[in-house]
């Protein structure tokens, strides 16, 4: 009746309990899980590892339920057996022996105290054992190890235990042999528990942590190997926006928007952008901000948690109280109001955001400014190895043959550097493979790659009204470029005068502006072969503006001429 009342009652509402708690905590779980792996804190391979371990508590609980059910459903056949047995007993003595109700009772009651010590004995270890395993709480490692370290820990309790069994063995009518011999183990338990606390303790470090000799060596490199590890993207922020990362009420805005950005990156730029570490930096401004590309400053700024940011669409002061200053990405002016003007701003017809969405719109022109440094050997490796059947049995072909992966990688780095999607890249592989043979720049390959891409290029540029608006290049300057590039093959470069190159860019800057006053965001045509120079001379002044060739325009896009340099 202990058995069935104390032990198997209580195990099983434990584990019913913890079954249910641990179901409830696993979203969570989940999500930090998530939040960790997101920022940069862990590994693609230790979420891996903690999620299963997540899995599998949830299923050792959930298990344990329902094995304190079978416990205790062995603990009461283990009663109605020896029940079953001593009415049986009884009856047979009665009925078939002719003994008296007395004696039948006497007898069979003395016969079935060893069966019933048979079932009683094995139930009571098992629900014993069930009843410990689900009470481990808090504790990591196996029980036994965990039971053990937890009684070596006070030895005195072991040592009060000793001395209690040893006065019990004095008493008159004690049993003196068991109880002595239970004092004597547990003393000298006690005792050498102790001693191990002692040993150790002359062997601590001085805030108490024990020290392996052989790790000494190990621990003094570490700050050595710690500084040689660099992050691909990494934010520091001031201790102000600390709450916007780790706050208490689980509204963790940035992780959010970074794990969204990191997933809509993936989906247009067509390869996956590296987990974002968020740092706390008690050097910076409180409410300062850095993001950094590979441990070098990409981007900086500064964000007020708890007030939010207007912006004046057409770029003038915004008329409101607040700190005008200048937006981080874009550097438009900004005012940062506080969250009870946020509706009149929004009906004067401001563009009204919080401080989390101004720090993810950051991190994400940043990281499309840095994509081709972001794409490394192992990621083009792994895109590589995902590619359809169709397309892997081309890369066999071609690498390395034609192409090395390094050499596709480059390729690739280019495209991305003008902000062309990747993600088509069975069409890439496919243009390279055309060209590979005879052509050995990744500059060439990257320009005949653009033309298999010139839907996707056109597209990407359309206008909302369907058409393509572009700004020629005129042909006293496409013979001007032509004239001027001078070298063969990969020696190839401008050699255009210094004044020349002004007139040049002053000439695109005026166009655009053009443009943009009528409402346009063109691209720049040019010849197939006036392009590549074209572009990197752009690029140093107008970092965005796209410089396409004739052979990318696919025909049936509608174009429309908006000026001509």
């Amino acid at each position: 009746m202990v058995n069935f009342v104390v032990i198997t009652k209580g195990s099983g509402r434990i584990a019913e309990v913890a079954a249910r708690f641990t179901l409830d905590a696993m979203p969570g779980k989940q999500m930090a899980i998530d939040a960790d792996l997101s920022a940069g804190l862990i590994e693609e391979k230790e979420a891996r590892a903690r999620r299963k371990a997540l899995e599998d508590e949830a299923s050792f609980f959930g298990a344990m339920d329902g094995a304190s059910k079978f416990v205790r459903g062995d603990a009461i056949a283990a009663l109605l057996i020896t029940f079953i047995n001593i009415v049986g007993g009884i009856i047979i003595g009665v009925a078939q022996q002719s003994m008296s109700f007395l004696a039948a009772a006497q007898t069979y009651t003395l016969l079935s105290v060893g069966d019933g010590l048979v079932s009683q004995v094995p139930a009571l270890i098992v629900s014993t054992a069930a009843g410990l395993l689900v009470s481990k709480a808090g504790v990591r490692g196996a029980a036994d190890k965990a039971m053990g370290k937890q009684l070596s820990t006070y030895p005195k309790a072991l040592g009060m235990s000793a001395a209690v069994m040893g006065a019990i063995a004095l008493l008159p009518g004690i049993p003196m042999l068991p109880f002595v011999g239970l004092a004597v183990a547990a003393g000298w338990a006690a005792w050498s528990m102790d001693q191990a606390n002692k040993a150790r303790a002359r062997t601590a470090a001085p805030d108490g942590t024990p020290v392996d000799p052989g790790a000494v060596a190990a621990a003094a490199e570490e700050p050595i190997a710690d500084v040689l590890k660099m992050d691909d993207l990494k934010i520091e922020i001031g201790y102000a926006i600390v709450p916007l990362v780790n706050s208490t009420d689980g509204t963790d805005r940035v992780t959010e928007q970074i794990k969204a950005l990191r997933r809509q990156l993936a989906a247009d730029v067509g390869f996956v952008m590296p987990s974002v570490r968020i740092l706390d930096n008690v050097q910076l401004d409180s409410t300062a901000y850095v993001i950094r590309v590979k441990e070098i400053e990409a981007g900086t700024g500064h964000i007020f948690p708890g007030l939010f940011m207007a912006m004046d669409p057409m770029g003038g002061q915004v008329q409101l109280p607040g700190q005008h200053l200048l937006e981080p990405t874009f550097g438009l002016p900004a005012t940062w109001i506080d969250a009870s003007l946020r509706d009149e701003a929004s009906m004067r017809g401001y563009t009204v955001v919080d401080a989390a969405t101004v720090l993810s719109t950051h991190l994400t022109e940043v990281i499309k400014g840095h994509m081709a440094e972001l794409l490394s050997h192992i990621e083009v490796q792994k895109l590589l190895k995902d590619l359809p059947k169709e397309h892997a049995e081309l890369v066999k072909e071609i690498v390395p043959a034609q192409i090395s992966t390094t050499g596709i990688q480059r390729v690739l780095q280019l495209l991305l550097t003008e902000r062309v999607s990747i993600r088509d890249l069975g069409t890439i592989i496919e243009g390279i493979a055309e060209v590979a043979g005879a052509l050995k720049n990744p500059r060439d390959i990257m320009e005949h790659v653009r033309t298999r891409l010139a839907r996707q290029i056109c597209a990407q540029y359309q206008a909302p009204a369907g058409h393509l608006p572009i700004i020629t290049l005129s042909p006293p300057w496409e013979g001007a470029f032509l004239e001027s590039i001078v070298g063969q093959g990969e020696d190839r470069h401008l050699a255009m005068q210094p004044s020349k190159l002004t007139e040049f860019v002053h000439s695109v800057r005026d166009r655009f502006e053009d443009a943009a006053r009528m409402g346009e965001m063109p691209v720049l045509v040019t010849s197939a072969g006036s392009r590549p120079f074209v572009r990197s001379i752009i690029e140093r002044f107008r970092r965005e503006t796209p410089v396409l060739s004739q052979g990318e325009i696919h025909s049936r896009v509608r174009l429309k001429t908006v000026g001509s340099v």
